[in-house]
Formats: C-alpha cells, sequence, structure tokens
C-alpha cells in the first residue's frame, strides 16, 4: 500500500454538517490532518494564528502566489484568502491524509492543479432538511436563510465535479461512508504501481 498521504477535498453547502463529520473524522484518525488556510485580514478576537487562519501581511501572501505556493487562493473583501501548499506536501510526504474544507470555488482550483486529489461533496438529505437545519441554528433572518438556500441549490449542481457524494442523514454512517472512502482511495492501483512492480521485479 502507497506511503503516501491523500489529498481531500472536503466541499458542500451550509447546513450540510460538513463541519461536524469533519471534527468526528479528525477525532477518529490520527492520521488525518487539517489544512489551515492563510488570509491577510486582521484575526478577530479570539482567533489563534496557526489554528484558525495563518494570519499573513499582504506582501508575505503575494510571495506565495509569486512562488507557487497556494494551491488555491482568492481576494474577497480586499483582503487574500489561500490554501498554503508547504505543509500539505510536508503532511503528504510523513504519509498523512489532509482534508481542505473549502467552497466550491477553492475546490475547483485545487481539482484542476491536483488531478490526484480526492473530492468529496457532503450532501442533505434533502433541500427540505437544509432548510430545516439553518432555521434551526436561529441565528440568520429569512433574507440570509434564503440567500443560503438559493446558493445551496448552485453548489449541489457542482457536486457531480466531485469524485464521491455522502449524504449526512445519520451523522456516524456519513463518518463511516467518509472514512470508507479514504480507506479505498489508498487502495487504488493507480496510487500502488510501487508496489506491484517490487512485488514482480526480480531480487
Amino acid at each position: 500500500m502507497t506511503n503516501d498521504g491523500l489529498l481531500i477535498v472536503f466541499s458542500g453547502p451550509s447546513g450540510a454538517g460538513k463541519d461536524t463529520v469533519l471534527q468526528k473524522l479528525l477525532e477518529s484518525d490520527p492520521n488525518l490532518r487539517l489544512s489551515v488556510s492563510a488570509t491577510t485580514r486582521m484575526p478577530r478576537p479570539g482567533e489563534i494564528d496557526g489554528t484558525h487562519y495563518h494570519f499573513l501581511s499582504e506582501a508575505s501572501f503575494q510571495e506565495l502566489i509569486t512562488k507557487d505556493q497556494v494551491l488555491e487562493y482568492a481576494q474577497y473583501c480586499g483582503n487574500f484568502y489561500g490554501t498554503p501548499l508547504a505543509p500539505i506536501q510536508k503532511w503528504n510526504e510523513m504519509g498523512n491524509d489532509v482534508i481542505l474544507e473549502i467552497e466550491i470555488q477553492g475546490g475547483a482550483q485545487v481539482m484542476r492543479k491536483r488531478p490526484d486529489c480526492v473530492g468529496i461533496f457532503i450532501l442533505p438529505p434533502s433541500l427540505e432538511v437544509l432548510e430545516h437545519r439553518l432555521r434551526k441554528r436561529g441565528t440568520e433572518s429569512e433574507e440570509a436563510i434564503q440567500k443560503r438556500l438559493a446558493a445551496a441549490k448552485d453548489e449541489i449542481q457542482k457536486a457531480a465535479d466531485y469524485d464521491y457524494v455522502v449524504i449526512n442523514d445519520d451523522l456516524a454512517d456519513a463518518v463511516q461512508a467518509v472514512a470508507e472512502i479514504i480507506h479505498a482511495e489508498k487502495r487504488k492501483t493507480t496510487r500502488n504501481q510501487d508496489l506491484i512492480e517490487r512485488m514482480i521485479s526480480p531480487c
């Protein structure tokens, strides 16, 4: 079996339960690492550098772009956001699987740049359930909820660009499904050519 870690792109609409699934995965799989994004915005109260984000100056972020050391990036409200490449390479070389919890546009950039990555899209059981979950939060206005539902419909159409879809109806089942995908991906023949060649090569 390959010793190289996987790069996993993990996306889905707001309310699908990505954060909860991911938290359970990280708790159950000591080999899994979570990529931390970089940003040029200032830290908010309680945010820790290296935990919530890597907080960089614009000059430092631009240097990463120039050196092709970001997997993906975008500019939003005057600030840059992106995925640093170096930690991912380090973890993968150590055999760790790295998961990027990322929005659709960023995920598309990563999948173009790293066609060897594994794309997993988390779906709600239905749009009705998604709406119920958003309303249950009790933190957003009706207008904000409607915007999120409209965005979710657009995002779900992009699920076909991913390798796998997992429906988050029962949390334990969804976590197990993602774990099984990771387990199977590491055993693909395309990821284990060196092992096959060692088996058939003369000593």
